[in-house]
């Protein structure tokens, strides 16, 4: 069971910077609040023996201030906070977070794109990569105290699944299956 205990201002974030943006539009003075904060990778997994896709499951804090539950199903991903390419990047989530060890050479980037535009604006860049139980090395679910449960959400269900608004979901994963059976699977 997960219950607030609190919430207070934050000091000294890890993550991101709430800051007021000050800025000139047409003469006029605005100003506006902004979170800075990391661009990020994310990654859809297609498990071809499986015909399913290969989601995360995980608890959102900030979710839960606003559903009852606060899990969401999103695609494997990660901040870009470290100084390394994107795709090392993403290779290190896919392993870190769902286990599977694949080269580099198999990702491939689909577009990159602005999430959180009215606060944040951070750009997350999207990838494809196919896996199998070969590639399978770990359970996954994430490093330090991340709690990720591996998940895998069939074709069939994939459709409906986009549309079920009992289940938490991000609009790049919304996105990416949209991609996947646009101009992937036809």
């Amino acid at each position: 069971m997960i219950e607030i205990q609190k919430l207070t201002a934050c000091d000294n974030p890890k993550f991101i910077k709430p800051k007021r943006l000050f800025y000139t539009q047409d003469g006029r003075e605005k100003s506006w609040e902004i979170v800075e904060t990391h661009d990020s990778v994310a990654i859809l997994l297609y498990d071809k023996q499986k015909e399913s896709f290969v989601l995360v499951k995980q608890f959102r804090p900030a979710v839960f201030m606003k559903n009852a539950d606060g899990y969401t199903y999103e695609l494997c991903a990660g901040l870009i906070d470290k100084e390394k390419d994107i795709v090392t990047i993403a290779k290190e989530e896919i392993l870190e977070e769902c286990g599977y060890d694949i080269d580099q050479k198999e990702i491939r980037k689909i577009t990159s794109f602005y999430t959180a535009v009215g606060f944040a604006g951070g750009k997350q860049t999207l990838f494809f990569a196919q896996v199998d139980e070969r590639c399978k090395v770990t359970e996954g679910g994430g490093i330090d105290d991340e709690m990720i449960e591996v998940i895998f959400l069939s074709l069939e269900e994939a459709k409906a699944f986009m549309y079920d608004e009992d289940r938490v979901k991000t609009p790049g994963l919304m996105f990416a299956f949209m991609w996947f059976f646009d101009k992937y699977k036809k």
